[in-house]
């Protein structure tokens, strides 16, 4: 499989998705530190710093979904959404991988993130995992644990009582699981 990946957004936007550019770090930064202030769908509770963003976010491979080039207008690239894929265990267990997506507040709905979980799955197989697991996803977080179903991961378990949203209300999170061959 070669990267770049090229789609068609819901809303006739040219995108692709690629490996993440070293230019374009802090821009995920900046849209994961959204991400997480929103304080709905990630474990942190406050903003990465770029040492803290690196260790999390840049310890493997890491993707962007951008606007396409492709059109021939020559216009700057825009980051879409971004996701990350690493071994989720160490070692003997290192077959099975762990990969994080946000999108930009503004698309969500166009099926970027259905695109780069549907990457994730290919690139993944093609760097050799076996299988991808989700440890932590909010149930109040169901754009999220939809796409999961829509793609074939199964709800392998769950974490009572494993988040306390910042309006007080806790919830469980779910642990999704999904053979790749």
């Amino acid at each position: 499989m070669e990267l770049p990946l090229y789609q068609v957004l819901k809303n006739d936007l040219a995108v692709e998705l690629d490996y993440m550019k070293p230019q374009e770090q802090e821009v995920v930064r900046s849209l994961l530190n959204l991400v997480i202030n929103e304080g709905k769908t990630y474990p942190q509770n406050k903003p990465l710093s770029q040492a803290a963003f690196s260790a999390y976010w840049l310890s493997q491979d890491a993707f962007v979904v951008r606007t396409s080039g492709q059109d021939g207008t020559h216009k700057p690239t825009e980051v879409l959404g971004a996701f990350y894929l690493k071994p989720n265990f160490p070692g003997m267990c290192s077959h099975i991988c762990n990969a994080g997506f946000i999108v930009q507040p503004e698309l969500r709905g166009l099926g970027i993130g259905r695109f780069m979980g549907e990457a994730m799955l290919m690139i993944a197989a093609k760097l050799g995992y076996e299988a991808v697991m989700f440890n932590l996803v909010f149930e109040t977080n169901t754009p999220s644990v939809q796409l999961w179903q829509s793609l074939g991961f199964d709800i392998i378990g769950n974490i009572p009582r494993a988040v306390k949203l910042a309006d007080g209300q806790v919830v469980e999170a779910l642990i999704f699981y999904r053979a790749l061959h």
